[in-house]
């Protein structure tokens, strides 16, 4: 259809799929990836990644993933997969902001929100390493499935992962690393490790997924920084940037891809951050070295294409996550075609594509959406970006 729309990985499970998914989130007696304490759960992860790749080489997707579908959440999965780690059921989950009454509007600050799943806890028990990771042997499927096809492996980020147990009352390192400067060292070099081995399989693309780029944003009244000093809160933004740099320096020398994909939280439909693009714009977008990114207009929360203008003097890709991928119905064409041209303006016409905002699955209880729907809207995504692109 277009080679000028792009997916940003995940997309809605097969039901015979998630009912090994929803015995997973109940229970922390196994281990990952839980193959030897589910039956038949590897074989029905296996027909599920054969189909979601057949139907999206048939739906003329450019770029191959497994639809996440060996995953059960979007970042954590990773984490479960390194040595050294203990997952197990927390207290609470993640709370998100939910929708009330009519569905649309979202509650007023301070109400409780919508509280995810709760198989989030996490226990650092030893070094981590990256070795022998599962999402490397997944990997090696896609590639053998897409016969040929691009293909990529979305990951969380390193600063993601860093925050989360920064800011998490139950992710804790404490056992085995003296500071977060001891701890940041020791997840680099798990992330190398597990980079080496993604090279070694012939690993071209890595999409290094992150949430936390908003928390930084000015005009984001919900986040953790809020209020406090303006000078700390810029000094643990770089910390973020160079930690992620890091990794991108080291993906890139082992001639892979690096992009990136940033949003403000995906589950069931929800959201979690405010924060335009213009007010980290300088910090996050012109300050990371990555070759693409995939980032969210989706709604007025991301404010105008203004910070678009840092990338004006780089050779990078930028995929406009336009769409929405949390909604049943169509998108307002009119209004996705105005913003492509508008951004036209700013960026080189061959450096931007149009994809949906996220995922349609970011954990594997999906958005609000059947996959029928799922496919229409991808579809549609398609179409818009022939007609404007032309290709």
């Amino acid at each position: 259809m277009s080679k000028r729309f792009d997916i940003v990985g995940s997309l809605l499970r097969p039901e015979y799929l998630l009912r090994y998914k929803r015995e997973i989130e109940n229970r922390d007696d196994i281990k990952y990836p839980f193959y030897n304490d589910l039956l038949g759960y590897e074989e029905a992860e296996d027909r599920a990644i054969r189909e979601i790749i057949k139907e999206q080489i048939d739906a003329d997707i450019e770029v191959i993933s497994d639809g996440e579908f060996s995953k059960s959440l979007w970042h954590l999965d990773f984490v479960w997969g390194l040595s050294g780690v203990r997952r197990y059921i927390s207290k609470k989950g993640y709370i998100f902001r939910d929708h009330v009454h009519d569905g649309k509007t979202l509650p007023k600050d301070g109400a409780k929100g919508f509280e995810t799943r709760r198989d989030v806890g996490i226990e650092v028990e030893s070094p981590l390493s990256g070795k022998n990771h599962n999402h490397n042997r997944i990997y090696k499927k896609i590639k053998e499935y897409a016969n040929g096809h691009k293909t990529k492996l979305c990951i969380p980020s390193p600063a993601h992962i860093y925050g989360e147990f920064l800011w998490s009352d139950v992710i804790n390192y404490n056992k085995v690393y003296k500071d977060n400067e001891d701890f940041k060292k020791g997840l680099i070099n798990a992330y190398k490790e597990f980079v080496d081995e993604f090279a070694e399989i012939g690993g071209t693309i890595l999409q290094i997924d992150d949430c936390l780029w908003q928390v930084f944003a000015e005009d984001n009244k919900n986040s953790p920084f809020a209020g406090k000093n303006p000078a700390d809160n810029l000094a643990i933004a770089r910390e973020f940037v160079d930690l992620n740099n890091e990794l991108i320096d080291y993906v890139k020398s082992k001639d892979i891809k690096a992009w990136a994909h940033n949003c403000r939280g995906n589950y069931q439909s929800r959201s979690m951050a405010d924060g335009t693009y213009d007010s980290i714009a300088d910090l996050f977008l012109s300050g990371q070295r990555y070759d693409r990114f995939y980032l969210e207009w989706d709604d007025e929360r991301a404010g105008s294409l203004d910070g678009l203008n840092v990338f004006k003097n780089r050779n990078v890709e930028v995929v406009l996550g336009l769409l929405s991928s949390k909604t049943k119905t169509l998108d307002n064409e009119t209004r996705v075609i105005d913003l492509l041209e508008k951004a036209i303006n700013i960026l080189p016409k061959e450096n931007i594509l149009l994809s949906h905002q996220c995922g349609f699955a970011s954990c594997d209880n999906g958005n609000e959406l059947n996959e029928i729907q799922q496919w229409e809207k991808i579809r549609q995504g398609q179409e818009i970006a022939k007609k404007v692109f032309g290709e």
